[in-house]
């Protein structure tokens, strides 16, 4: 018979398992912040009591699909703000992205560089490091509709050779010192977007050193501005994501009331002023208004999911093959989805701002990286939460860098929290791979896979990316094919 003491003990070390097993699992998140709507919340089709919440639910619901990118792009603010940053303050991921970086399809692999601004307080000056042979930055910097106006990088304004760029805000006249090239802003508070990539000669190390390079500051700080303030956000919970609640409407409120209004934005403009929103008036919306809110924002959540799920004609890049360019765009190779007798705001909201951030101004006849996702397996079907899927990559992938496949949850769009914090495997990892005798590898998605070549899903329904960084001839001239996904069980 044990002695009481031992029983104690043991009594104390089950305790002490329960305990460290619940303080493991706090400190893991299961899902990000916000990308989707509560718990339980269906859209609704019913009639309201009155014509004017009927009317209200209309406006609303035509305002979110309006809205999309400037409300996804105040969420990057607002997760900033969350981590401790701010304007000026440079967030330099110093390793690919974890399931932590909350936002829409990023990439897990090249280390992001990450800013904003605000220049209601005057000029900003941002300095680019130029590229070397070990490293190389690429990037956007974005109006609030996340609509770019200059390119960063090689084929940027600083064509890769470095500059010294001066933010300048709207309507501003003063004459620019020399030695600096001007960047007009549409928007007050626009951001950036980098992504720093080591050459073939080059690592991660060499990547991350030149994004620690960049300064930040305003130009009223010369001639001695403070040293700008880097942030490593790597092991922080970067929690970017819209709020598809009533709280939507607020985000609309926070930008309209910041930001200028063109011709374009007009019409709705006037819409909002109808449902209380409104430039230079407080947001205060009744109980029952902000009801209404949140179900046309949970049903316009649920029509772009729906819209998005069907290929549009044009949309393949291999027209017998489940895989969707990433970067279709408007008539005039854009992210505008403008013309001069129209917007198609629904355009604009699905394809591509609803899934995804930061796109180039004007989409190269050849960009340097591309992007082809599916949600469909080879038989059309889309892929299920629960099941588990593969993809054979060949041993010869038509790239200059590297190739990635990274997996999302498709009511989010963003990377999937499992025990292996592995949102997606690339060329890189092919070392570490089990690979088939011809040299491919085959990669596995769902609850279960190979385990060297797998990326756990976590009952998440997944969506598929597959990224080429310097795509070569045989990728445009669509002589190599990749293969679609298989069901696998």
């Amino acid at each position: 018979m044990k002695s009481r003491h031992a029983c104690i003990d043991a009594l104390t070390l089950m305790m002490a398992i329960v305990v460290a097993t619940t303080c493991c699992a706090q400190e893991r998140p299961t899902d990000p912040i916000g990308g989707k709507p509560p718990v339980g919340a269906k859209p609704s089709f019913t009639n309201f009591a009155t014509f004017q919440d009927q009317v209200l639910y209309q406006r609303a619901f035509e305002a979110v699909l309006w809205s999309v990118p400037m409300v996804n792009k105040l969420g990057l603010r607002r997760g900033t703000l969350a981590i401790g940053g701010g304007d000026n303050v440079v967030l330099a991921w110093s390793a690919g992205a974890t399931p932590k970086f909350e936002a829409l399809t990023p990439n897990n692999v090249s280390p992001y560089v990450l800013a904003m601004t605000d220049l209601r307080k005057g000029p900003v000056v941002l300095e680019i490091p130029a590229a070397n042979d070990k490293a190389i930055m690429f990037g956007q910097i974005a109006d609030h509709w996340y609509q770019t106006f200059v390119d960063i990088g090689p084929i940027g304004v600083d064509k890769g050779k470095g500059a010294k760029l001066l933010l300048t805000p709207p309507g501003y006249t003063d004459k620019v010192p020399a030695g600096y090239i001007e960047v007009k802003s549409v928007s007050f508070r626009p951001d950036m977007a980098i992504r720093s990539i080591p050459t073939p000669a080059g690592s991660p190390v060499d990547a991350e050193a030149l994004g620690k390079q960049m300064k930040m500051y305003y130009l009223s700080e010369l001639p001695n501005p403070a040293p700008t303030k880097f942030i490593d956000p790597l092991n922080m919970q970067w929690p970017t994501l819209a709020r598809y609640d009533e709280r939507w409407f607020e985000d609309i409120h926070n930008v309209i009331s910041v930001e200028p209004s063109t011709r374009r934005d007009m019409v709705m403009m006037g819409m909002l002023k109808t449902i209380g929103i409104e430039k230079d008036k407080p947001y205060a919306p009744d109980e029952k208004t902000k009801a209404i809110y949140r179900k046309a924002v949970v049903d316009a959540y649920h029509y772009m999911q729906e819209t998005f799920a069907e290929e549009l004609p044009g949309e393949a890049w291999w027209a017998d093959r489940k895989w969707r360019d990433i970067f279709f765009c408007d008539a005039n190779k854009s992210f505008k989805w403008e013309t001069a007798d129209l917007v198609d705001y629904d355009m604009r909201a699905v394809r591509p701002w609803f899934s995804a951030i930061y796109f180039p101004a004007k989409v190269a006849e050849k960009p340097a990286t591309m992007y082809i996702a599916t949600m469909r397996d080879a038989d059309g079907n889309l892929f299920e939460a629960g099941k588990t899927y593969s993809l054979t990559v060949p041993k010869d992938v038509p790239v200059k860098q590297f190739w990635s496949l990274t997996i999302y949850d498709r009511d989010t769009w963003a990377f999937i929290y499992s025990p292996q914090m592995l949102p997606g495997l690339s060329s890189r990892d092919t070392d570490k791979m089990t690979k088939n005798a011809d040299g491919s590898v085959t990669l596995y998605f769902g609850p279960e896979g190979l385990e060297t070549n797998w990326i756990p899903t976590s009952g998440k329904a997944p969506y598929a990316m597959f990224r080429f960084y310097g795509p070569e001839e045989a990728f445009y001239n669509k002589t190599f094919k990749l293969a679609d996904v298989e069901l696998v069980k």
